[in-house]
């Protein structure tokens, strides 16, 4: 970006609170109450999966979509790589890293871990709406992935060593 177009230290500012959003997107996945997710998108936002062309969009879709996560499912989610290009005072976009573990019918304890069932990136889109930045569009890409495994139940006879 032009730093004529915006003063630097707003250019930093927005980089930041970009960054902040993504990162608050993983916490409430995988550590909070997934359906919030909604929140810090746009109300017209979107989640897109180019692989068999995927897209929840707008906010109460979204908030169902992430709500109807199985509550026996355990996540954890890694993001490196957080690339910010702020566009314009309102507008930005981001390229980064993903790896997420994940498995259903946890339990609680501690599991062996598993691979990871996902590793690719996400190309997102951001607006500044009312003087906060929100998520307006998250595109994945996952060159590698698996399905989720689901643990044993405890009452099988191979049983859930946690």
């Amino acid at each position: 970006m032009d730093d004529t177009i915006m003063d630097p230290l707003e250019r930093m500012l927005a980089e930041r609170a970009c960054e902040r959003l993504l990162v608050d997107f993983i916490h409430r996945l995988d550590l909070g109450e997934p359906g919030s997710v909604a929140e810090l998108f746009t109300p017209d936002g979107y989640w897109h999966w180019p692989h068999g062309d995927r897209r929840v969009e707008g906010r109460e879709a979204l908030r169902r979509y992430f709500a109807s996560r199985p509550a026996d499912r355990l996540s954890r989610r890694l993001m490196t790589n957080i690339l910010v290009t702020v566009e314009s005072p309102t507008t930005a976009r981001s390229v980064s890293y993903l790896t997420t573990y994940r498995v259903d019918g946890y339990t609680g304890g501690m599991t062996e871990p598993r691979l990871p069932v996902g590793i690719g990136h996400y190309e997102d889109t951001f607006r500044k709406v009312d003087g906060s930045w929100l998520l307006h569009g998250r595109t994945v890409f996952l060159p590698f992935g698996a399905d989720t495994e689901r643990l044993p139940s405890a009452t099988s006879p191979a049983g859930n060593q946690n």
